[in-house]
């Protein structure tokens, strides 16, 4: 079994979420001590949980979540899944991972080194910085507070799904989520395909 810290809930509220397109879901909002990070990351529990729950591991993008930024899909994706999430119940983890893991300045600074040609992945590496630095140790001691060894994983992403199994979480269904194409992420996700191989069709990408 991997070894990491035990996480215990720290604090339970609930929040009525309304999204821009007018879409309303109660979530219960839950804080934890002990995650082995120290970060300040959240469960959003949504509908009834009954069995094996849906999870989405959501990392945080100010400019995609907050202010709608059109580089990226993590908008979009995160209004998606809480729509999922509560029609199946389950959990919305919110992890504080802004740019893959490397932070909002530096997430700013790859974005002018993909205006001048980088792909998202080598922009990250020029800078020094790996292409995807991201670690789900606490993510899996927060399912582990959470009650739920066994989950459904709402993501494109097969690291999120490896990562979890060697952390000890059993991973049934991987769940793709839509595509959020648009002008300005077309580039984006083509390199998350190419690169990663996260499960996204792309109908429309030729040329």
């Amino acid at each position: 079994m991997p070894q990491h810290g035990t996480a215990t809930v720290r604090s339970r509220v609930r929040i009525p979420l309304t999204f821009p397109d007018g879409y309303r879901a109660d979530a219960e909002v839950l804080t934890f001590h002990g995650l082995d990070d120290g970060a300040e990351h959240l469960a959003l529990a949504l509908g009834e949980v009954r069995g094996t729950p849906l999870v989405r591991l959501h990392s945080e993008c100010l400019t995609g979540d907050v202010f709608g930024s059109d580089r990226c899909d993590c908008g979009p994706q995160l209004r998606e899944s809480v729509e999922r999430i509560s029609e199946a119940g389950g959990y919305l983890l919110y992890l504080r991972q802004e740019g893959r893991g490397i932070g909002l300045y530096n997430k700013l600074d790859a974005y002018a080194l993909q205006d001048a040609g980088l792909d998202t992945y080598d922009a990250n590496t020029a800078l020094g910085l790996p292409e995807d630095g991201r670690d789900y140790t606490a993510a899996a001691q927060m399912l582990a507070a959470l009650g739920a060894p066994a989950i459904d994983l709402l993501s494109n992403n097969p690291d999120k799904a490896a990562q979890l199994s060697a952390l000890g979480v059993e991973v049934g269904r991987r769940v793709p989520t839509g595509v959020h194409l648009s002008e300005s992420n077309v580039h984006y996700l083509r390199a998350k395909v190419e690169r990663t191989g996260h499960s996204i069709a792309l109908p429309s990408l030729v040329g």
